[in-house]
Parts: structure tokens; sequence; C-alpha cells
């Protein structure tokens, strides 16, 4: 059985709790940022996903439970304001774990993956068609494909196809565009970009055959923040397609600020914002407990920045927070609750905390 999230959370009529105990005093921490593309902007629909066959580690299928336990979706609604909808359960999706799931096209688990996915961009789309801010909590960073597929058509549907296309900010240490043919370890973690950008396709649809170009996004769409691990393959595909990408580099030379207008210019202020961050995009130092750590990153506090900027925008939509791994660190290590305390504060900046 999948683990509780939290009591109550299943009731999407619940509304948000009062701040000050119960005075009708303004909730100083909600924010004033009016959202140019949610109808429902303090509504907020939680998907929590523990899947963690993107990837050879376990352990990261623990992240969502840990980051509940920890009271973000507590603060989210007592002080952040926001109404929460969605069910009551971490979902494990052990119904579509196949007994045998042999690699195919150099993909390891693909039939789960991408029955997983799929599953998750019904459940991302649900939310996201009624115009509210959708929250993913993953999870290994495959589950992007799903909810960027779902995003992805939720915004077709609502704003017409030809009127407004899903932008995606990718925050992460990894370029997580390698196909399953550049792929050296044949993680699907290390592919979604690839399937949602349609630079890598499959017909088959239990092989994300599933993908239909309402799922998909454009790579002039696309932006890169935190890069430092870059497969060779990844860099080239980069480089072909004229995809937008700042690295380490980047941020040293010009600063977390300048980075993130240029992010945002490149965008363009008239497109709906899904961004997924990688907790490895921060220095583990930071964030220890991950999956795929690499030293030189962003500090928690220009991880912060990014997000509280996005948020500024008005533009957003969709978070997705993932890799977090609370079982990598020692016993009696702080690093595990530091990382689920660095994810908190990601997701809190990026719909809406701030410093004043």
């Amino acid at each position: 059985m999948a683990p509780s999230v939290s009591a109550g959370y299943a009731d999407t009529t619940m509304p948000p709790a009062k701040p000050n105990g119960g005075n009708d005093h303004v909730n100083l921490n909600t924010s004033m940022v009016e959202s140019k593309f949610l109808s429902h902007p303090h509504d907020l629909g939680v998907v929590a996903v523990g899947f963690s066959g993107g990837q050879c580690k376990p352990g990261v299928d623990a992240a969502p439970s840990a980051l509940i336990e920890a009271g973000l979706l507590t603060q989210l609604r007592d002080e952040l304001g926001y109404k929460l909808h969605g069910d009551d359960q971490v979902h494990l999706f052990r119904d579509l774990v196949p007994a045998s799931d042999p690699p195919f096209r150099n993909m390891k688990n693909p039939l789960a993956a991408s029955a997983v996915t799929r599953r998750i961009a019904d459940q991302v789309y649900a939310h996201a068609r009624e115009g509210r801010m959708v929250l993913t909590l993953g999870g290994d960073h495959s589950i992007a494909i799903g909810t960027i597929a779902g995003s992805a058509r939720a915004v077709r549907e609502r704003f017409g196809s030809n009127r407004r296309e899903l932008a995606v900010i990718w925050v992460d240490a990894h370029a997580d565009i390698n196909t399953p043919e550049t792929s050296g370890s044949g993680n699907i973690h290390g592919m979604p970009v690839s399937f949602l950008t349609g630079l890598a396709r499959e017909e088959r649809e239990e092989y994300f055959g599933w993908l239909r170009e309402e799922n998909l996004i454009s790579v002039k769409k696309l932006v890169y923040i935190g890069l430092r691990d870059v497969d060779p393959g990844e860099k080239r595909i980069l480089r072909e397609n004229g995809i937008k990408a700042f690295s380490m580099f980047d941020i040293d030379k010009h600063g977390i600020g300048r980075v993130v207008e240029m992010a945002l210019a490149h965008i363009g202020s008239d497109t709906p914002i899904h961004l997924s961050f990688d907790v490895d995009a921060l220095d583990p130092m930071w964030a220890p407990s991950t999956g795929t750590p690499v030293r030189g990153g962003l500090t928690l506090r220009e991880g912060d920045y990014i997000c509280e900027c996005v948020h500024q925008t008005g533009s957003l939509v969709a978070v997705d927070l993932v890799e977090v791994n609370p079982s990598l660190a020692p016993p009696n290590d702080i690093g595990a609750h530091e990382t689920v305390r660095a994810g908190c504060s990601l997701v809190r900046c990026a719909l809406g905390e701030s410093l004043l």
C-alpha cells in the first residue's frame, strides 16, 4: 500500500487555513504576484510520485513522503494560502511495473517508465486543465516526461495550440537530453528532454509511443540553468539544436541575477512556464542526498533566487522537484535532512514565499 501523504489533502473542497489564528488579516506570506495564465492561481494540484525506475539507486521513491513529513504541504496551505487539491497517497505505481522489463533501445526499465509517466501525464493534465498550479514531488527526473507532457497538453487546450506553447526552465547539473542511443548508462532519467522535444521518438505505445505532438515542447522554449556535467552526445545535441543553456561557467561569469534575466528574456513574457528543478543542481554542500551529486553547483540561495524570479514573472504554471534521495546519507548524518529542507525551500520560493 502506498504511504499516506497527509490526512485531509484528499478533500478538494478544503479551504485554506486562515492565518493569525483565524483572523481575517492579510497573510503576509501570500504572493502578491498576479498570475497571467492560471484561472485559479490559489489552487494547487499536488502529484506525489514515488518512482525510482528511471535510474538505478533505490531510495528516491521515498522523497515525496519525506518532503511531506517535513511539513511542505502544510506550509503551502497555512503560510502561503494555497488550497490543496489531490489525493492522499504517494503514488508508487507498483501496478504498472511489469514482472519482466528488459532493455529496449538501450533503455533500462522502459515499460515501467513509459507506463508510469503516461499515468503522471494524465494526473498533471487533470489539474492543469482546471487552471490551477501543479506541484509534482518526485521521484527521479524521468517523471518529467509525464509532468511536462501533461502541462503542455493542458496549455494547448486552454489557450489554443496556435496561440500558446509551454516553456520549460530545466534547473539541473545534467542536461538529461540523451537519446536512448547516445546514453552511456541507459538510465531514462537522463533522457526525458529528448523525448519531450521529439528528438527521440518511438512508435510503439508501450515505449513512449503514447507521446503526441500536443505533449511536446519546442527546443526554442527550453532553457537550462546550472549545467556542469554534460555528456559528449548531449553537448552535440545542444549545439546542433541551438538550445539555450547556462552552465555554472556562465553563472560564475555573469552572476545568477544576470543569468536568470537572460533565461527569462529568451523565453519571453507571453509564455506559460514549467519549472523542473533537480535538487542536484545545488552543490552537494547544500543537497548531498541525491543520486548523482556534482561538486561546484548552485548555492541554496542561488537556487531559491531562480525560483523566486520565475514566480515573479507571473507565468509559472507548474513545478517539479526531483531527485531528493533520503536513503543516500550515512546513518545519523544530517545530509538527508538538509537535502529535504533545501527541497522544501525551493518549492516555497517557486510558489511565492519572499524574504520581505
